[in-house]
């Protein structure tokens, strides 16, 4: 099975595991991603102020998250919704960083602005509507930052790769894929959580993968479980959106832990790891 996997031959060349056996290793700041142990990456949907973010993301800090994350500039389905800070927003995530020490990852939603983005942020991220802007991808990838490419609304995982086959071909390693939830007929929650995909993607690339369970499921009380569903089906880390006040938030309250419900599922991200480190490294059945 192994054999057959390794010798079939894929569209996207670069992102494929034929092209580098071995898992790729991100280092960012302490954290690496995908070196076996689950990195997570937690913070605000979007920069609100300075009060708002710095008392996330000490308390995510302290709950034990590898990175912090902050929306500067927001890609809204309304054009009278909040859309961030922009400039004032990426200034808030550099003082938080210089506060907490952990570094941070933020979207970048138009080609203009990667430049501004990159001078601030330890990570660029493509969200899923712009998973098929190939413009952005590559000025992203020219970036040298590392990249979160998440999965779009109704993408096929081949167009996942391929989209993160832009980003690779501009000669920047550093791809990090993002499972966040695709749109399916089913209304009872925001979108439906891949985890067919994040194992499947395990399998044909050698790129490390995140799953997001808050726009994954769009409720607070699922973003748990389906956390650690993730993290068994292989991904790499996580993406969790956490809120002081959720009921206040500017955008995606519903879907966001509270700083408690937060350091909650760090405990519970801490006891399943070692037993995904034993699943992990066993010889498979042949």
């Amino acid at each position: 099975m192994i054999n057959a996997i390794a010798s079939t031959p894929r569209s996207y060349q670069l992102a494929a595991r034929e092209a580098q056996l071995q898992p790729t290793t991100i280092r960012i700041g302490e954290a690496v991603v995908g070196g076996g142990v689950p990195t997570v990456i937690a913070g605000p949907c979007a920069v609100e102020s300075e009060g708002q973010l710095l008392l996330t993301a000490r308390a995510v800090a302290e709950a034990g998250a590898h990175l912090l994350r902050g929306g500067a500039y927001k890609p809204r389905t309304s054009p009278y919704a909040f859309r961030g800070l922009g400039l004032a927003g990426l200034e808030l995530l550099a003082l938080a960083r210089e506060t907490t020490g952990l570094p941070f990852c933020t979207e970048v939603v138009d080609t203009r602005d990667v430049e501004i983005v990159a001078r601030y942020a330890d990570v660029l991220q493509i969200g899923a509507r712009n998973m098929h802007n190939s413009a952005l991808l590559e000025e992203a990838g020219r970036s040298g930052k590392p990249v979160i490419l998440k999965r779009g609304l109704s993408a096929t995982v081949e167009e996942w790769l391929l989209a993160a086959e832009y980003i690779l071909a501009t000669g920047n390693p550093n791809v990090i894929l993002c499972e966040r939830g695709i749109r399916t007929y089913e209304t009872a929650t925001r979108n439906t959580l891949d985890l067919n995909a994040v194992a499947l993607v395990k399998q044909r690339s050698h790129l490390p993968v995140l799953v997001d369970p808050s726009h994954g499921t769009g409720k607070w009380y699922l973003v748990q479980p389906l956390a650690l569903a993730g993290l068994t089906a292989g991904a790499d880390g996580l993406m969790v959106e956490v809120h002081h006040d959720p009921d206040r938030a500017t955008s995606d309250g519903p879907q966001s832990l509270t700083h408690a419900h937060f350091a909650q599922l760090m405990e519970q991200v801490g006891m399943l790891s070692p037993l995904l480190a034993q699943l992990t490294h066993r010889e498979p059945v042949t």
